[in-house]
């Protein structure tokens, strides 16, 4: 997809991060937005950003884990606009620590949002777009996540391998169904200042621990911390480079180059039958 303006954009998680700057940037591009996001105050921060630039826009306050709620903004969509051209499934959270400390309530939370949300946005959305028969992109946030599996982040790497493998299926089975107007594109970002840091403002209080956080857990929450924060590519520069890919066509859109040597050592150690290596070695003093 080479041509934005007139087209329509549902995005999730778009009251920040990623998903902000991706509403920002289809507006300056003349699409029409579907906005969605839990937190109703951020996500009305971003219509009312998007509209003051002339965009058509609306918001749509939406828990992604709750597939209900993502019928009805697809049915939103649809009712407001008439159809959908770009999917953003890009709503994601976050938990760390050794993985068997991590509670019933984090595996809930993490993989309701991370990986049911996406699976919930491809039912919804993927036959609008196979029944227009106009080309159609779908672009799932991953993370390197989902490429690597560093230490103390069981549950965040294994909902982000989730997203890759469901989303290099979906390019398949797209392809099987004769459905090559429809693009798919693959996010794997490092760290960048967005809001995944804060992820836990947003978890549902009948998701809530009770139990405090174990030595790994905090260690692992001021790790991320620090990584976000020192992250030298801005949410709005990968929101760049992945408009890029939509219009090239590309599937793996990966922002940082640098890590390519630490997925090559893990793809190594798969081919050679070896232990894995903790892929934080290579930045390791040795």
């Amino acid at each position: 997809m080479d041509r934005f303006e007139g087209k329509v954009a549902v995005i999730t998680g778009a009251g920040s991060g990623f998903g902000r700057e991706f509403a920002l940037k289809g507006a300056a591009l003349g699409t029409k937005l579907v906005l969605a996001d839990l937190d109703a105050a951020a996500l009305a921060t971003t219509v009312d950003a998007v509209r003051a630039q002339g965009c058509d826009a609306i918001g749509v306050t939406t828990d992604v884990s709750d597939h209900v709620q993502v019928d009805a903004l697809a049915r939103a969509a649809l009712d407001a606009f008439g159809g959908v051209h770009l999917l953003f499934n890009n709503a994601g959270v976050g938990a760390g620590g050794f993985v068997w400390e991590n509670s019933a309530n984090d595996w809930q939370w993490v993989f309701g949002v991370n990986v049911m949300g996406v699976a919930h946005g491809l039912r919804a959305f993927v036959p609008i777009m196979l029944e227009q028969r106009e080309p159609a992109h779908i672009v799932n946030t991953a993370s390197v996540a989902g490429l690597l599996a560093a230490p103390a982040m069981g549950v965040y790497n294994a909902s982000k391998h989730a997203v890759v493998a469901l989303t290099e299926t979906l390019y398949n089975d797209l392809r099987l169904a004769g459905a090559s107007t429809i693009g798919v594109s693959l996010l794997c970002p490092a760290f960048v200042p967005t809001g995944i840091a804060d992820a836990e403002r947003a978890r549902p209080g009948t998701l809530a621990n009770e139990a405090p956080l174990s030595a790994s857990q905090k260690l692992a929450a001021r790790q991320l911390t620090r990584a976000v924060e020192g992250g030298k590519l801005s949410a709005r520069e990968v929101a760049e480079l992945t408009f890029d890919a939509v219009r090239e066509g590309r599937f793996y859109v990966i922002t940082h180059p640098a890590i390519m040597p630490s997925v090559q050592l893990r793809l190594d150690d798969i081919a050679q039958l070896r232990s894995p290596t903790d892929p934080m070695s290579l930045k390791r003093p040795r």
